[in-house]
């Protein structure tokens, strides 16, 4: 354990659910171990959290100039993130000069890596040390590092990324979207890639994942120090250090937890299949059909996540049915932590986003993959051919999985052989998650080595400590 000390870091996530939770997670980690941590949202997300931020984590709002309607008021992603690189810096600078005319100085900046690389130069204004957080896997990010650096070309094609250490052969359908297919706007491309002209020049690179997981490509070629964790789940679900850990403390949806627990309680154990994809995929409307019917016709309990954004694209004919039936339940929104753990649930079909996947490994539950764009069908990929803890339905060459497939699928994750083998691979991922996070375990001892250096800032000069650890 480090010494606890009154250093202060500043924690800058990109304002979405899936990109606050980890960064929110690794913030309670830093606590544990005697930092101080101020956590800078958007004011659009502080108007929108259905649940406030509590306990020792200091918050900080900031405005991005989309105050009301947040991202959806740009006109691009990309406008957004050109916008809030001007006003961001500026917002940031205040809050770094605010703590130091307080007395309580920051020392870091960790900063979400894909959207914000510009917190890099703002830390470095003032003599900070600037430490680049990755929501994304170590595969793909790898990939993403490769292309910036010249080593691969766009778009790729999967023969490039074959023989990957670490990875079977890769489909093109099995590549991130962005890069398999530039799509109509380039220019998303050159913003994800950005940051990782920056990467060399962070202090420190920090990943949500762990040794284990990605062995063979997680020491990636940053030639600065990397620091790779596990903490994206509370403490209750990984070690049990941190006191009153239980839960994210953080939604931008109100979770409707008494009535999706209860209904829980009532069923056997692993006889239900848990479907929820993400708080922004949006999945084809002749896919959400699709896997309706493979619902009904399926004879297991089902509890399916529908945001309000998306329930129009439910049949109405099985909503019918539905509603007859105590075999199904649908949620606007529900505490997946919660329920990933209830012993009721059998499997978890997601869209792979890598939170979500992150969640399931270290809680043990197998999974069916319906990824959507982003990182998700290379996340997929890994569930099914790497990890073996899941399954994904075979799809049309407009990505579709038809009822047919999804209906197997579930039956196989369910009951069949392949079944019982995701389930014990599945528990064995979990049992390493554990082994990373807790004392002396690589995670534990990764974020030590962070916490000491952050603690070593004042007793040097930047000069130093930047001659260090570079």
């Amino acid at each position: 354990m480090v010494r606890g000390s009154e250093n202060h870091v500043l924690v800058l996530p990109y304002p979405g659910q899936g990109h606050i939770n980890p960064m929110l997670q690794f913030s309670k980690r830093l606590i544990s171990k005697g930092l101080k941590v101020t956590l800078a949202i958007t004011v659009h997300v502080a108007k929108t959290m259905e649940t406030q931020i509590d306990g020792p984590i200091k918050v900080e709002k900031i405005s991005d100039r989309h105050d009301e309607g947040g991202m959806m008021q740009a006109s691009s992603v990309r406008s957004y993130i050109e916008r809030y690189k001007l006003v961001g810096s500026e917002a940031l600078s205040k809050i770094i000069e605010k703590q130091r005319s307080l007395g309580d100085p920051i020392s870091c900046v960790v900063y979400h890596d894909q959207f914000y690389p510009w917190a890099l130069h703002v830390a470095k204004r003032y003599n900070l040390i600037g430490a680049a957080f990755y929501t994304q896997s170590c595969v793909v990010s790898s990939i993403y590092y490769d292309i910036q650096k010249g080593l691969l070309k766009t778009p790729v094609l999967a023969n490039q990324v074959s023989s990957r250490p670490g990875l079977p052969t890769l489909d093109f359908s099995d590549l991130p979207t962005y890069i398999a297919d530039l799509g109509p706007d380039p220019a998303v491309l050159d913003a994800i890639l950005e940051p990782y002209r920056n990467s060399d020049k962070a202090d420190w690179v920090l990943f949500s994942t762990f040794d284990k997981l990605e062995v063979e490509v997680n020491n990636m070629n940053f030639s600065t120090t990397t620091c790779k964790q596990s903490d994206q789940l509370p403490s209750a679900y990984l070690d049990k250090r941190i006191e009153g850990d239980t839960n994210y403390g953080f939604n931008m949806f109100e979770p409707k937890v008494a009535s999706c627990i209860s209904w829980l309680n009532s069923k056997k154990n692993h006889s239900v299949i848990y479907l929820s994809f993400g708080s922004i995929s949006m999945v084809k409307q002749e896919q959400m059909e699709e896997i309706a019917w493979a619902l009904l016709e399926c004879d297991y309990n089902f509890l399916w996540v529908v945001r309000g954004s998306e329930e129009n694209k439910i049949p109405s004919k099985f909503l019918k049915q539905m509603s007859t039936s105590e075999r199904g339940k649908m949620l606007s929104w529900c505490p997946q932590l919660e329920v990933l753990s209830h012993p009721a649930v059998g499997c978890f079909a997601t869209h792979c986003g890598w939170n979500s996947t992150l969640e399931a490994l270290s809680i043990g539950v197998p999974m069916i993959g319906f990824p959507v764009w982003s990182d998700q069908p290379t996340n997929a990929k890994c569930i099914e051919d790497v990890w073996k803890v899941g399954i994904r339905p075979k799809f049309n060459k407009n990505r579709i999985s038809r009822k047919e497939d999804v209906k197997s699928c579930i039956q196989e994750v369910m009951e069949g052989v392949k079944g019982k083998e995701m389930r014990m691979n599945a528990r064995k991922w979990k049992n390493l998650a554990v082994e990373a996070v807790r004392e002396g375990g690589s995670s534990d001892k990764n974020i030590d080595e962070f916490v000491a250096k952050v603690n070593d800032f004042n007793m040097a000069s930047p000069q130093c400590y930047r001659r260090a650890v570079t």
